[in-house]
């Protein structure tokens, strides 16, 4: 079982998105197990106070250090802790293959304008971004990653093949879908798909992958080939 810590101040976010679908299913099944902590659970004075002015000035205010790490030693949570940050490095599908191969996952979410440092320097906490944008919280970048890693624990999808056919899977997008009707306001579906010959159907599949991907996100093209 994969257990995902997740600190915030607003675990209201997560509750209903963590019982529905392939998350909850997860849960249900024991694959995987959530402990939602309210960040403000963890201050010390009468106004629940997570956050002040940022030293050396500026605009917006930074969460304080203290609730964090205490929020992370009452988890008694190991590593991997990950700060979601729009300052991070870009959270990747291998980001995701190597947690759900873990057995605890620690989220830590920001809101305001920043979040101390000492938080990720003293928690040993990967800084990491979903692109290059900037959210109001880091719930919703939570969210995300929690349901990047979960879909790959095995047993989350009820077939393999599901997962291994999204894109980023082998380094590649994925080829187009198509379902019925065959012909739908002057669009057909491509007649390979039709024609059950399976051999030029995963040619045609693969060459798409590639097609798109090279079109698409010249920098995975660019691994990709690394890699070959």
């Amino acid at each position: 079982m994969l257990t995902l810590n997740v600190v915030t101040l607003f675990p209201e976010v997560f509750h209903a998105a963590l019982q529905v679908s392939i998350l909850g299913r997860a849960a249900e099944q024991g694959l995987a197990r959530y402990r939602v902590v309210q960040l403000r659970e963890y201050t010390r004075d009468r106004h629940h106070t997570v956050d002040d002015y940022p030293y050396g000035g500026g605009a917006g205010m930074v969460l304080k250090p203290e609730p964090f790490f205490e929020a992370v030693e009452d988890l008694r949570a190991g590593p991997p802790i990950v700060l979601l940050s729009a300052r991070g490095r870009p959270f990747t599908h291998d980001d995701a293959v190597r947690f759900s191969l873990g057995r605890e996952l620690t989220l830590l979410c920001g809101h305001y304008k920043d979040v101390d440092q000492r938080v990720a320097d003293g928690l040993g906490a990967e800084e990491l971004s979903l692109g290059d944008f900037v959210l109001s919280g880091g719930e919703p970048a939570a969210l995300c990653v929690i349901d990047a890693v979960v879909r790959l624990l095995p047993g989350a999808l009820g077939d393999h093949e599901s997962a291994a056919t999204d894109s980023h899977y082998d380094g590649l997008l994925s080829p187009p879908s198509y379902t019925r009707p065959p012909s739908y306001r002057g669009m057909d579906v491509p007649a390979v798909l039709l024609s059950g010959d399976h051999e030029k159907i995963a040619a045609w599949r693969a060459a798409q992958a590639e097609r798109l991907t090279r079109d698409r996100r010249p920098d995975l093209w660019a691994r990709y080939e690394d890699r070959g």
